[in-house]
C-alpha cells in the first residue's frame, strides 16, 4: 500500500492542534476550578485514571508482542485500543481536575497544606514519589504530540518512518502507563 502523504500533511496539524489544547487544558486545570452539581461524585475517578493507564500499558506490550512476531493486523488493532483508552483516561483525567482540588502526597489530614508532622511521616518517600510523577508528567507532555506522530505514520502507511520513531516513542509512552498507576498507588492513601 502506497503512503497517503496527503493525509498524513493534514493529520500532522491536527496532531499539533490537539497537543496544544490539551497541554493549556492541563496547564489551566491547577488554576481554574468548575463546581459539579450537588450529588455528583467524582472520587471513583483516580481508580479509574490508573486503570485506564494500566490497561494502556497491557496494550501496549501485546502491541510489541504482535508486531515481533510480524502480526501487524494485531498489532495496529492493539494500537487503536490504546489510543482509545488513552483518549479516555485525558478526557476523564482533565474533567476530574478541572474539578476537583489537587491532593498533596502526604497530606494525611487532607488540609491541602502540609505541615512539618506530615512531612516528616512521609520521609524521603515524598521526594520518591514527585520524582516519579514529575518524570511522568514531563514525558507524558513531550509523548503527547510523539505518540500522535507515529500513530499518523502508521496509519497513513508511512511504515519505515513509523518504524525508526516507534523505536523511542514507544518505550516514553510506556513508561508514561506504567509510572501513571505506579503514582496513583501511591498518592491513593491521600485521596
Amino acid at each position: 500500500m502506497e503512503p497517503n502523504l496527503k493525509l498524513a500533511k493534514t493529520l500532522n496539524r491536527w496532531a499539533w492542534v490537539v497537543s496544544i489544547i490539551v497541554l493549556l487544558l492541563v496547564g489551566m486545570m491547577r488554576r481554574v476550578k468548575i463546581d459539579v452539581p450537588a450529588g455528583v461524585d467524582l472520587s471513583f475517578l483516580p481508580t479509574f485514571h490508573a486503570s485506564m493507564n494500566a490497561l494502556t500499558a497491557i496494550v501496549l506490550v501485546m502491541a510489541l508482542v504482535f508486531i515481533k512476531q510480524k502480526n501487524v493486523k494485531l498489532h495496529r488493532q492493539s494500537i487503536y485500543v490504546a489510543m482509545a483508552l488513552s483518549v479516555l483516561f485525558l478526557l476523564s483525567y482533565v474533567a476530574y481536575h478541572f474539578t476537583n482540588p489537587e491532593t498533596l502526597f502526604g497530606d494525611a489530614n487532607g488540609d491541602g497544606v502540609l505541615s512539618d508532622e506530615e512531612l516528616v511521616a512521609v520521609g524521603s518517600t515524598r521526594t520518591f514519589y514527585l520524582i516519579l510523577l514529575l518524570t511522568h508528567i514531563v514525558l507524558a507532555a513531550v509523548s503527547l504530540p510523539l505518540i500522535l506522530f507515529t500513530f499518523i505514520r502508521g496509519y497513513t502507511n508511512q511504515v519505515e518512518r513509523h518504524r525508526k520513531m516507534a523505536k523511542w516513542v514507544y518505550p516514553l509512552w510506556l513508561y508514561v502507563a506504567v509510572t501513571g498507576p505506579i503514582c496513583y498507588w501511591l498518592l491513593r492513601p491521600y485521596y
